[in-house]
């Protein structure tokens, strides 16, 4: 379901974009930078995170981690990830397989600039073994993000 809800997504907004379906699990950084042949910071991580009352998507750089006291100035509260459990039923994609493609409802999507790195970053697509290649600045017009600076 979940990798169908991100072809539906692509094939109404971005038909020119194909999902990449490996034969081994890219559900870590590590796993998905060794199958798509990209450094680790290329893989596009996507965070399911509580911000007060709401659930919110961050995406990140793959070796970037969340800067407690970046997050706290920009959003005035700690960075709560969703329980293992509650990520699959609010974003319908599976732990290592989470993007902000394919949601079952509306949901807040921001991307830290750790991606501004790259011309190319790779997202998951809603599977653990499946992703695509997209520029940072296409993944935010896509999903209508809004680029913020809360990683280290």
């Amino acid at each position: 379901m979940s990798v169908a809800s991100v072809k539906e997504f692509l094939n109404l907004n971005a038909p020119d974009i194909d999902i990449i379906e490996l034969d081994v699990s890219t559900a870590t950084v590590e796993l998905a930078a060794a199958g798509h042949g990209v450094e680790p910071g290329q893989i596009a991580k996507t965070l399911a995170l509580r911000i007060g009352d709401e659930i919110a998507l961050v995406v990140a750089g793959g070796t970037a981690r969340l800067d407690n006291k970046k997050f706290k100035a920009r959003f005035q509260t700690k960075p709560r990830m969703l329980d293992f459990e509650d990520v699959e039923r609010e974003t319908s994609h599976p732990v290592g397989g989470v993007c902000p493609f394919g949601l079952p409802k509306p949901m807040k999507v921001f991307c830290d600039s750790s991606l501004r790195v790259y011309d190319e970053v790779v997202p998951a697509a809603g599977g653990t073994k499946a992703a695509l290649r997209i520029s940072p600045e296409r993944l935010v017009a896509l999903t209508g993000a809004e680029w913020i600076d809360v990683c280290q």
